[in-house]
């Protein structure tokens, strides 16, 4: 007797969420007979252009159904998201007009959190991706996201022990958790030898005969960072000071660029946002990145490439105790001195993590196969 085929909805908002669907998408392919799923782009983020261009990046199929969220207040952004994505759980073609038997969600958006939510109060399972990082700071909306999502759902797949500690302390059962590894690890280690034919080093100019430069990365987008104009005068003044040591590319967030028109730093090659693998090859070659993204912090780990958080927390505390990551907030004089002090002596050799290896999504399919 053949067994009814798991119905599963990946819900998708953001750039970071297609690097973690994309592992998982290529897996669950490989069992037509034992899942049915549909890919649901909220659109949380979103550029035509460099949505297709991530998309072809990361040999993603095109989206099975895409919302059209758009940009707007936590509220709006939350709120449309539940109204179209519960829509969707009634009316799915796909399903034969059945409600999917799983909602799966990932990181930490807030189109993670309505997805989730929508579930929840439909008696929907929903699976999390990335689950039980914490920063322990309340004053950041994906805090918030991260902590409602995990109360609200009844997989929660882990990338480290210390999540599954934090879920633990929260009350949450050890039965939900599963720890599985970094979705987002299986993305790089997929993709890596192609971005080696990435030109973008060229393009910049950070190739001389042959031989790469020594430059610098820098991504920001947190309110904390690029909200207060003060703030963000001061990390560019800093930036300025060491694109003067070494070469520095921005490729600056669309929440951004209108914001440092009035200081862009001088000497700090800005770009536009770019594809994933054109940042990969980047990242993989730079000497140090600067950044305020979680997930960063975690790439540059595997890649054994320094990092400077300006954040004076992390939800990815293994990158600091572990990895090639150190905090310094968003102290201009912090900042540079830390610079400075990496380009001279770099971190310790950072330690192996257990199950970023690159079948983190195996795990997540062979925990749903079960």
């Amino acid at each position: 007797m053949n067994k009814k085929k798991l119905k599963m909805i990946f819900a998708v908002g953001t750039r970071p969420n297609f690097m973690k669907v994309a592992p998982l998408i290529i897996e669950v392919s490989k069992y037509p007979n034992k899942f049915t799923w549909l890919l649901v782009h909220t659109g949380q983020h979103y550029s035509e252009d460099m949505s297709k261009i991530l998309f072809d990046d990361l040999s993603l199929p095109k989206p099975d159904i895409y919302l059209g969220v758009g940009s707007g207040s936590h509220a709006e952004q939350t709120g449309k998201t539940m109204i179209e994505f519960e829509k969707i759980c009634f009316e799915t073609k796909s399903f034969a007009y059945e409600k999917p038997d799983l909602i799966v969600v990932f990181g930490d958006v807030n189109s993670t959190l309505a997805c989730a939510l929508v579930g929840a109060k439909l008696h929907i399972p929903v699976a999390h991706v990335e689950a039980g990082l914490r920063s322990f700071d309340r004053a950041m909306p994906e805090e918030i996201n991260r902590i409602v999502t995990d109360h609200a759902s009844d997989y929660l797949f882990t990338t480290c022990e210390d999540a599954n500690e934090n879920l633990i302390k929260e009350g949450i059962a050890e039965d939900k958790i599963y720890f599985v590894g970094n979705t987002m690890i299986d993305s790089l280690l997929n993709h890596i030898n192609r971005a080696e034919d990435s030109l973008i080093l060229d393009k910049l100019k950070l190739r001389n005969n042959g031989q790469v430069k020594r430059y610098g990365i820098v991504t920001l987008h947190r309110p904390s960072n690029v909200d207060e104009p003060e703030t963000l005068k001061s990390i560019m003044g800093a930036l300025e000071i060491i694109a003067m040591e070494i070469p520095l590319v921005f490729p600056v967030h669309p929440r951004t660029i209108w914001r440092i028109k009035d200081f862009e730093p001088a000497g700090v090659i800005i770009t536009p946002p770019l594809g994933y693998l054109d940042f990969l090859s980047l990242m993989s070659n730079a000497a140090i990145v600067l950044t305020d993204s979680g997930g960063i912090q975690e790439e540059t780990t595997f890649l054994g490439v320094e990092c400077l958080t300006l954040r004076d927390n992390t939800e990815r505390p293994i990158t600091v105790r572990k990895g090639t990551n150190t905090l310094v907030g968003n102290d201009p004089k912090r900042i540079i001195g830390t610079t400075f002090d990496m380009l001279k002596t770099g971190n310790p050799k950072m330690e192996s993590l257990k199950y970023w290896d690159g079948k983190a999504s195996k795990r997540i399919i062979e925990v749903l196969r079960q």
